[in-house]
């Protein structure tokens, strides 16, 4: 089975953490990183940020976007024009190949609200956890 008939469901989950490196991102959804450049140019929704040296960094939300658009173009059997349309009439959240959890729908055009802590210290362990993802995205 080539990688690009692999369905989203056989995809590993994304973690819970703010930055990925493309070749994170190249793993979890299961395109190459040349490809994933290839789209950033062709899909303005997805916009990685760039920092020294030109690397780039996805967050959460771009790695949905790349999960989103290869099953518009491998599974769906869209073309580019067609994904990139696709893409422009079903805003984030809404359709049936982007599901997102009901505790986090808002409305069109605001992100959604993070989920609130339980408890002070999940709060501190979620703060750990993202900085030591960052740490690891810049070694010394």
């Amino acid at each position: 089975m080539r990688p690009a008939d692999r369905p989203l469901a056989v995809l590993p989950d994304i973690p819970r953490k703010r930055y990925f490196a493309i070749g994170e991102v190249s793993e979890l959804c299961d395109v190459k990183p040349h490809v994933l450049r290839y789209w950033e140019q062709e899909f303005p929704q997805l916009k990685p940020v760039k920092r020294r040296g030109n690397r780039r960094y996805y967050q959460q939300d771009d790695v949905q976007m790349v999960r989103r658009i290869r099953s518009l173009l491998y599974e769906q059997g869209f073309t580019i024009g067609g994904a990139r349309q696709r893409l422009k009439e079903t805003p984030r959240g809404t359709g049936h190949d982007h599901v997102r959890p009901a505790s986090s729908v808002v409305a069109v055009g605001k992100r959604p609200l993070p989920p609130p802590a339980t408890t002070r210290n999940a709060q501190i362990e979620r703060l750990r956890d993202e900085l030591e993802s960052l740490l690891r995205l810049f070694p010394e």
